[in-house]
């Protein structure tokens, strides 16, 4: 590297260091709640306070962490209260914690990840991470945008146990992990707001009873034990003691929220608003995100943006790739690498047809969004969002719990399986446990019929089975469970 270059470096890793607490600053202050309800921060403090103690887990300490996720959902604000919970709390030296976005490195300077870190450590700390004595710790925004980076968090992960690192990025973050970083990788995927974390963020002191998600959970996959629905329901009579604190109806921030509070960026916005940023949101994914994992040519565009408007003004049921290409008028191996594309961003995912291969290949697949919040959003730049049309808000609703089934699955490894029923009148989805159990769950607003779940309880001779629907409270009529949306909405 010539010396202008290393200069150039050094200055760029300087201004980042001194700039950071100010633009911490900025981006947290007046925000409800200061995201520090989030799951995902606790668990990456807990990881910051066994790196700083140098305690050992699993013989690997996790100080390499992934924050894979859709643009919007707070990543950057996690890192940032991070930075605030090393500077204010631990007392770590400002010169100590490096935060850049990776986009801004390519952008000004055309550098990667690797030569900003060894600026850092080499010329500003005077050392090699072999030599470190003291912990440093480098927050790396938008890693994605330098196609080395996993190699660069593996170099430097096994060169030093002094080096604490975060890489947030789209969700491609997990497809571009080697094999080795992967094995070094504490991976916390970040999603969009649940219910519960929605409350919490946006009425100061408030919580959920404790455990109130893991007894929901118990619930929906334990349902047939008395056990579980005893204490489910008992935590769902906490719940509705500790909503009455709120003093609004739960049942009017439920729709809130489904419909376009999603997002921690819409906690203080109004639902025009909240729209129009989430719209804009989904612009900058298939500017930036998309084009960043995948090359296509700019009329291919349109075609993203027809498909992102189809899969939301459809009523619920499965799309085809030939279903979507005769539609829009280009091959079904295009449509499918937009599909493929939008999946990697998280933007949306898809739930295939439970049976075999044969099946999964013949039947159209469901697409879902990543939060209801975004078909909303599509649906109102259309001119096509009417909160008080049933059969919108019955989709927004099954949008919702395929979107907490991805969740659990992605966090928790449970279920094992998501799938939905292929036959006529069948379920909406079926899910599996860890024993290959098959547990059929209905989703709908009104009085649901029992008929569709009991047909599905004989058919994969299932122990139970789930409605999820607008019932007052948890109840279990034989083995069908009735579960209400709100408190499905605490999982």
């Amino acid at each position: 590297m010539e010396i202008n270059d290393k200069e150039q470096l050094l200055k760029y890793t300087l201004a980042k260091l001194a700039e950071a607490p100010q633009l911490v600053k900025n981006q947290l202050e007046g925000k409800k709640g200061a995201f520090r309800c989030r799951r995902a921060y606790f668990r990456i403090e807990k990881y910051i306070d066994d790196f700083l103690m140098g305690e050992q887990l699993g013989n690997i300490t996790k100080r390499l962490i992934i924050l894979p996720g859709l643009r919007g959902v707070g990543k950057t604000t996690l890192v940032f209260q991070i930075y605030n919970y090393l500077k204010n709390k631990k007392n770590i030296e400002q010169d100590r914690i490096l935060y850049f976005s990776t986009d801004e490195l390519k952008a000004y300077l055309g550098k990667k990840i690797l030569d900003v870190a060894d600026a850092f450590i080499q010329e500003v700390h005077k050392t090699t991470p072999v030599y470190l004595e003291k912990e440093l710790f480098i927050f790396v925004d938008e890693a994605h945008f330098d196609a080395s980076w996993s190699e660069t968090a593996k170099i430097l992960f096994d060169k030093s146990k002094k080096i604490f690192m975060i890489f947030t990025g789209s969700s491609a973050l997990n497809l571009e992990l080697s094999v080795d970083a992967a094995r070094r990788t504490t991976k916390e995927i970040v999603f969009p707001m649940n219910f519960s974390e929605y409350l919490t963020l946006s009425y100061e002191g408030w919580f959920p009873p404790k455990n109130m998600a893991e007894s929901i959970r118990d619930l929906i996959f334990n349902g047939n034990n008395d056990t579980c629905i005893k204490i489910a329901s008992s935590k769902e009579n906490e719940l509705s003691k500790q909503l009455l604190k709120i003093g609004k109806p739960i049942d009017k921030e439920w729709e809130d929220f489904v419909c376009f509070k999603g997002f921690p960026f819409a906690l203080n916005m109004a639902q025009i608003e909240a729209h129009e940023k989430i719209f804009n949101m989904i612009d900058r994914i298939i500017e930036k995100d998309i084009f960043s994992i995948q090359s296509f040519n700019t009329e291919t565009r349109n075609t993203i943006s027809r498909i992102l408007s189809f899969l939301a003004l459809q009523s619920p049921g499965g799309t085809s790739d030939a279903k979507l290409s005769e539609r829009l008028g280009v091959s079904p191996t295009l449509i499918r690498s937009i599909l493929d594309v939008l999946e990697k961003t998280h933007l949306i995912f898809s739930i295939k047809p439970y049976g075999g291969a044969g099946k999964i290949v013949r039947k159209p697949w469901k697409y879902y969004f990543l939060s209801p919040s975004i078909n909303s959003a599509i649906r109102f730049k259309l001119g096509a969002f009417d909160r008080n049309s049933r059969d919108m808000f019955g989709v927004l609703i099954e949008n919702i719990v395929a979107s907490y089934l991805i969740r659990m699955k992605e966090t928790i490894n449970l279920p094992t399986g998501i799938f939905y029923d292929s036959d006529d009148s069948g379920v909406d989805f079926i899910i599996q446990d860890m024993k290959e159990n098959i547990i059929p769950i209905e989703v709908g607003s009104g009085k649901k019929d029992k008929g569709q779940i009991e047909k599905a309880i004989r058919k994969y001779k299932s122990k139970y089975g789930i409605i999820i629907c607008e019932c007052p409270k948890i109840k279990k009529e034989g083995n069908i469970i009735f579960l209400p949306f709100t408190t499905f909405s605490f999982v």
